[in-house]
């Protein structure tokens, strides 16, 4: 089969057309033909640190976790799965598993579900990752119908899925954006805009909680942004992070009695743990999908398989709006 590798690691390493082995359908996976795979941040990640992640993949590599194709092979002990079906998934790109930027994928059964039916591949092979990340934490810190909460990067990947489960769930929902563009595709999802770049969180917690702060607060942004998130939480609220790399001083934290729910959603895929979890995740998202609470934003551009370095450079660029996918 084809497949886009790289030889070595760097912010300008070549991805290289090459003819690769076609994987099989060994005890527990499924042979899947791949339509699409998107491209999130810690695949370019992958491919500029490289060897400095501890979870990045032996050159020569194949990159890519998330997936939409169909079913070709089913191997021994897998139940509910056979040829013919749609399926999505996140499944390798990392560590000893081959990724997506391939023309087919072996992949463990218990990462991948049947891909929602509205959506187009495409559309579908945008989701697993960013939906099981913002799965994971908004039902890690409670959420609750009728909280008032708070998204930090509602236009992005994750930050844009973070708000529509959110607001599927019943909750009222703020999502702060930066400038014209961002605030409006947040609004058009269906959340209350903040500009973090006019408004001040004291400014917006006072107009929108009356100042006694957001009960949940998802911050897809991180970093030295997570002091945004401790001010505009309430007391005792509950803060979901998926980026949290850095060294943070947590007395505001400690004074407003608030918990901190740290995401790493690589984690069953890295350490074989607890698998079937992501499996049982992307079912409910194709649930909720299905029934209008939830669909993909994608950007503008489109990139086929050989055009993956193509897509790699949109999304370092930051100039895309919604997920970056490669294939049809």
């Amino acid at each position: 089969m084809k497949a886009m590798t790289l030889k070595k690691y760097g912010a300008d390493a070549p991805f290289e057309m090459t003819e690769v082995e076609t994987p099989q359908a060994k005890a527990g996976h499924v042979l899947v033909r791949i339509a699409a795979s998107s491209v999130n941040t810690v695949d370019t990640m992958i491919r500029q640190m490289g060897a400095d992640l501890p979870f990045s993949p032996q050159t020569p590599a194949i990159l890519g976790m998330d997936f939409a194709g169909t079913v070709e092979a089913v191997g021994d002990g897998v139940e509910g799965f056979a040829a013919g079906d749609e399926v999505y998934g996140c499944a390798g790109g990392l560590a000893d598993l081959p990724g997506t930027l391939a023309e087919s994928i072996a992949a463990d059964s218990r990462l991948i579900a049947k891909k929602p039916s509205n959506l187009s591949m495409r559309e579908a092979a945008a989701l697993p990752l960013v939906a099981i990340t913002a799965y994971e934490g908004l039902t890690r810190a409670g959420i609750k119908r009728g909280q008032k909460v708070l998204v930090h990067g509602g236009s992005g990947g994750v930050g844009h899925v973070a708000l529509q489960l959110a607001k599927h769930w019943g909750a009222e929902v703020y999502s702060t954006g930066g400038g014209d563009r961002q605030t409006a595709l947040i609004a058009q999802l269906g959340a209350t805009p903040i500009n973090y770049r006019t408004e001040s969180v004291e400014g917006y917690v006072a107009q929108h909680t009356g100042g006694a702060g957001f009960d949940l607060v998802f911050d897809s942004v991180g970093g030295a942004n997570m002091t945004k998130s401790f001010e505009a939480a309430a007391l005792n609220a509950q803060i979901a992070s998926t980026v949290s790399l850095l060294e943070l001083d947590l007395t505001l934290a400690h004074f407003k009695g608030l918990s901190l729910h740290v995401v790493f959603m690589l984690i069953p895929m890295l350490h074989d743990h607890k698998r079937e979890a992501h499996a049982k995740i992307l079912r409910e998202v194709a649930k909720i999908a299905e029934s209008g609470g939830l669909k993909s934003v994608l950007d503008e551009t489109s990139f086929s398989l050989e055009e993956a370095g193509q897509a790699y450079a949109r999304l370092e660029s930051g100039k895309a709006m919604g997920k970056v996918v490669v294939g049809n």
